[in-house]
């Protein structure tokens, strides 16, 4: 049954997207207006988020970020048989420097996004760094036969992906010599078991993810800001921004602390591009350091 149905999203997968935009539309229709999946949840982040907006103005951005959000599963579908050309026509990447200079400075790259759509075009990035092994990081799914495809997809375009679990110590164990990039989505929550430190983030308490900030402090990497950009339906740039250290080196969170502000940047740019729909603010309570 699972080869059946994959087989179907590979056909429906071909389409041109302006086919799959159909599609979109009308379960942006069922959803927003009859079926109202997480509505409730969206509109409650929302309005702690950006408490001085008013309620139509939450509303507004409710809607905006559903249809976006209808887009990104049209566009992640896409992923499954989308060309080379076809990635780089729709994603631009700007600053693409920075990657040249940590491979001169011979450290290997960590990339920081947050759940800005469409996160998923990253793929095609691997064909134009200079770094020669790219390592998306994502993490397993409970059923077998799809983590199986859904790794196959993110290994497209030369990409060799890495389950959460592992990727920290593979990269202690991998030379240091500019030769790799690492890609974290980092705003993900973490497990309640897992929440250690939180900080002020969208007006809110929040639980960081805070794996790659071991990094930071024990090895000399260069960290890169992956800026996401919706230009238009279908089309996307993303600006690249090194991140560096006050001091010499990197001290405790300074990472974490910086990706998290350049998010939130990002978001109050467009905030209807960014992923509301989760409980990212359940496990606060669980904080046990908190930076303000």
């Amino acid at each position: 049954m699972n080869q059946f149905l994959f087989s179907i999203l590979l056909l429906i997968s071909r389409l041109p997207l302006k086919i799959l935009y159909i599609f979109s539309d009308l379960l942006f229709f069922l959803n927003y207006y009859i079926i109202g999946y997480r509505k409730d949840v969206v509109f409650q982040n929302l309005r702690k988020a950006f408490p001085d907006k008013s309620d139509r103005e939450i509303r507004l951005i409710s809607r905006k970020f559903f249809s976006n959000f209808c887009d990104y599963l049209a566009e992640m579908l896409k992923a499954f048989t989308i060309s080379e050309t076809e990635s780089k026509v729709r994603m631009q990447h700007l600053n693409q420097d920075v990657f040249a200079e940590a491979k001169a400075e011979g450290k290997n790259v960590i990339m920081l996004s947050g759940h800005v759509f469409n996160w998923e075009w990253f793929n095609a990035l691997a064909t134009i760094l200079p770094q020669k092994n790219c390592h998306p990081v994502y993490r397993r799914m409970s059923s077998k036969f799809w983590d199986q495809k859904i790794k196959m997809i993110r290994n497209r375009f030369n990409n060799k992906s890495i389950e959460a679990r592992d990727v920290i110590k593979h990269i202690f164990r991998t030379p240091n010599d500019g030769n790799s990039a690492y890609m974290f989505v980092a705003d993900q929550t973490p497990h309640v078991s897992n929440v250690n430190y939180g900080l002020k983030f969208l007006n809110q308490k929040t639980p960081a993810f805070i794996g790659y900030d071991k990094l930071s402090t024990r090895m000399d990497l260069a960290f890169i800001y992956c800026e996401m950009k919706k230009v238009k339906r279908g089309f996307y740039q993303v600006n690249y921004h090194r991140i560096y250290p006050d001091g010499e080196k990197f001290v405790e969170y300074e990472v974490v602390k910086k990706f998290h502000h350049l998010l939130e940047n990002t978001i109050n740019k467009r905030p209807d591009n960014w992923l509301w729909s989760h409980r990212r603010w359940k496990y606060q309570d669980a904080i046990k350091n908190y930076d303000e």
